[in-house]
């Protein structure tokens, strides 16, 4: 069957010359029937699959922090290493066991280059059709796993984190712009699929490490995610047909606030002209109410978990510092998935409750790692799991309520601004820490 490329509003889909679309059904991640020659659920589950091959990579270099900075490699690079060997103090003066270097840094080189395309995306990617930016984040996500899985020193290392945010935030932003084009249900399936990275990535790092296998060749047993990343973008998603983009879900108007006035903006073409400067001002401060509290949310959470997490460091347990970074990383996106699969049971509209209780867990363990008052590393477990719970409630509901409150025309620029909110708190909480990490580990 020929295919033609079809600019939607500045992107480009492909779609089959005289097939018959179909109609996605309600809240519901899948459809009842998909075109024919595709698997059925190349048209509804897509955003669950493509959010967790985005993120995949992002969540993996988080995970492999602790050892890239201490640059775990084994003698004559042999394929396996010892999980239970013997920590060594990199720090003998201090009371924690520290790295030389905070691993903010590398939660900074897996975030900058993210904010700067996000802060960039609202003025001029729209420019660049969707298949060029997809192409790009793929190769870039495996590029990011054979650099750093072949490097001899953290500076290479990094550069190779470096490319794994550049593939999470032009997907992120390309993916997020892609969902004005499909009912407003895909939100909850696109946070889904990426909460799923973070438990995957964490849980398979985590995984093969302690089974024996050494960092290097765990980085290259994950090449396979990038190329599902194409595979599911050029192979099996499959454009949206003429519906309405609110789905079931939107049946109480009343519910919905929109962010700015609508009367004159239903005069206009669905996805007619591009927004007019004014209009994108307008936009954004309406957005302001649910950027501010996600950039708290998000400022927290890794203030924890890159700047606190390696000074967490429990002597009287069987684990390693190296094996406590990973499950402290695994348990948090544990968390991270469940609420961000939740949004059929439980919403929230009012998400600074959110970010008020995630700068009170900061809090809390903030002084735990000053005092080291709490007794055993399930505790923190527990209240590392509760972190991860809030942060992806924050974010899942973040984007569905812009979702509800956003005019057709509008959705697509505030979707692709509002992603913005998660990387300015990270970079933050990524700067913060490295300071932080520098005077605790001079304490004696």
């Amino acid at each position: 069957m020929p295919w033609e490329a079809v600019r939607a509003r500045r992107g480009a889909f492909r779609i089959p010359r005289g097939r018959r679309q179909t109609r996605h059904l309600g809240l519901r991640c899948k459809t009842v029937r998909a075109p024919i020659g595709r698997t059925r659920w190349a048209s509804g589950e897509w955003p669950e699959l493509l959010g967790l091959c985005n993120n995949f990579s992002y969540v993996v270099m988080l995970s492999a922090a602790h050892d890239i900075l201490s640059h775990q490699r084994t003698p004559g690079n042999q394929s396996h290493v010892d999980p239970d060997s013997t920590p060594t103090s990199h720090n003998s003066s201090s009371r924690f066991d520290c790295n030389p270097v905070s691993t903010a840094a590398v939660l900074l080189a897996d975030i900058l280059p993210t904010l700067v395309i996000k802060l960039l995306a609202p003025l001029g990617l729209h420019l660049l059709p969707y298949s060029p930016r997809v192409l790009t984040s793929g190769i870039c996500a495996a590029g990011s796993f054979l650099l750093v899985a072949f490097s001899h020193s953290v500076t290479i290392s990094l550069c190779g984190v470096v490319l794994a945010s550049i593939s999470s935030g032009l997907g992120e932003v390309t993916f997020l712009s892609l969902t004005a084009f499909y009912p407003r249900a895909v939100i909850s399936c696109w946070s889904s699929g990426t909460g799923g990275a973070g438990l995957l990535g964490a849980l398979s790092y985590l995984g093969l490490t302690q089974a024996g296998l050494s960092p290097q060749h765990t980085l290259l047993s994950m090449l396979g995610i990038p190329a599902l990343l194409l595979a599911s973008y050029f192979l099996l998603l499959t454009s949206p047909g003429p519906q309405d983009p609110r789905g079931e879900e939107d049946s109480d108007p009343a519910a919905r606030q929109p962010l700015i006035n609508n009367e004159t903006s239903e005069s206009k073409p669905g996805f007619g002209s591009p927004l007019s400067l004014q209009e994108r001002w307008t936009v954004f401060k309406g957005l302001l109410h649910y950027i501010v509290p996600l950039v708290l949310v998000y400022f927290a959470e890794y203030f924890i978990n890159q700047g606190l997490f390696e000074l967490l460091f429990f002597r009287n347990t069987f684990l390693t510092h190296a094996q406590q970074y990973r499950w402290y990383q695994m348990l948090y996106q544990a968390g991270v998935f469940a609420s961000r699969s939740s949004l059929r049971c439980c919403r929230i509209r009012h998400t600074w409750i959110l970010a008020l209780l995630q700068c009170l867990n900061l809090a809390f363990l903030l002084v735990d790692v000053w005092l080291s008052f709490l007794p055993s590393i399930y505790v923190v477990f527990l209240i590392i799991v509760y972190e991860g719970l809030l942060g992806g409630a924050a974010y899942v509901n973040t984007f569905h309520n812009i979702a509800m409150e956003t005019s057709d025309e509008h959705r697509e620029f505030a979707m692709a601004t509002a992603c913005i909110s998660d990387t300015l708190g990270i970079s933050l909480s990524g700067l913060l820490a490295l300071p932080l990490h520098d005077f605790l580990c001079q304490l004696s």
